[in-house]
């Protein structure tokens, strides 16, 4: 599989959809075999490969799926920030899952990823549309949770609340995994990295892909490691089901900088 600018590149451009909300536009764009989900002025959020909707394209949601593989056996599920849901797709697809909440802040949103972006209405996934940082309270603990909350201006405000993002690390089960798709600085490290050495007592994990962020592995509580052969091992026994290795990706992870 090659990535989608090569799979992509000279093909014809399809509108298949484009709504107007409180936040601005939303556009979902098709190019051959992929479906992509754009916020604003052609700022990509999300891709689909339309014949695999479970398959991730981006680097960047392949070392979110690494965080899911911290867990040995997850039952449940906490994504903050929905997008086109093609990792809701493949978590919930290659992992044990049984209870999903998704929670996201554009109404149209879930309903074009379910229409356009082969979103499954899958009887374990429940969707509530809302603000991530005022609906957080009232979310079940999980044994994984993940924060991707971007709009076509750049991260939320959530990815630098001290307050919400210590509260994410709080709604984890015992033993579970707190995944945030951070974005990355300059120097390569990820957005606020004194806040969260701070919240986290430096005790977290870090993934940097090619897309300019970086994936933050953080651990319900300071006793709990990361263990990197499991972790590989996991990995390793699932990637014929993938269709792809996450060892490029793996052999990145680092502790926190």
């Amino acid at each position: 599989m090659q990535d989608g600018t090569e799979q992509t590149e000279g093909r014809e451009e399809r509108v298949l959809a484009e709504v107007r909300d409180e936040f601005g536009l939303i556009r979902v764009l098709e190019v051959g075999d992929y479906r992509f989900l754009e916020f604003g002025d052609a700022i990509e959020q999300s891709c689909v490969f339309t014949p695999d909707p479970s398959w991730l394209e981006y680097d960047y949601t392949r070392a979110m799926l690494i965080g899911a593989l911290c867990h040995a056996a997850p039952e449940s599920a906490l994504f903050l920030g929905l997008g086109a849901g093609n990792l809701t797709q493949a978590c919930l697809k290659f992992l044990p899952l049984e209870d999903v909440e998704a929670i996201e802040l554009r109404p149209d949103v879930p309903r074009l990823a379910m229409e356009y972006l082969g979103l499954d209405d899958d009887p374990r996934l429940y969707v509530r549309v809302g603000d991530a940082l005022e609906l957080l309270p009232s979310a079940e603990s999980a044994d994984l949770i993940f924060v991707d909350l971007y709009t076509d201006t750049g991260p939320g405000v959530g990815h630098l609340a001290w307050q919400f993002l210590g509260d994410c690390q709080q709604r984890l089960n015992p033993g579970g995994w707190l995944v945030i798709n951070q974005w990355a600085a300059d120097d390569g490290k990820p957005l606020g990295a004194a806040l969260l050495r701070g919240l986290y007592h430096r005790h977290y994990w870090e993934c940097p892909v090619k897309e300019g962020n970086v994936i933050l592995l953080v651990p319900a509580d300071l006793d709990q490691q990361l263990n990197m052969a499991e972790l590989r091992g996991r990995a390793e026994a699932l990637a014929p089901r993938l269709g792809y290795s996450l060892q490029a990706l793996l052999d990145v992870v680092r502790p926190a900088s």
